[in-house]
């Protein structure tokens, strides 16, 4: 069940007055800045894993031209 329009307003109304304006702004870029450094964090993340698979692939593929070469 969504709120109608009034109701919502009210709500913010009663948000504002309770914490106030500037408490709101700096919870609103606090917040922001948040995301921001774990969006920044997961594509870190993203790009070292692929940057490890593709050296351990590369690894895995040279021991095991090293293990047949040790089996002949």
């Amino acid at each position: 069940m969504m709120p109608s329009w009034p109701n919502l307003l009210i709500l913010i109304a009663i948000i504002v007055l309770i914490f106030g304006t500037k408490k709101l702004r700096t919870l609103g870029s606090d917040l922001g800045a948040s995301i921001k450094g774990f969006k920044k964090a997961m594509s870190d993340g993203d790009d070292k894993t692929s940057d490890n698979q593709t050296s351990n692939t590369g690894s895995s593929a040279h021991n095991v031209e090293n293990q047949t070469d040790k089996k002949e």
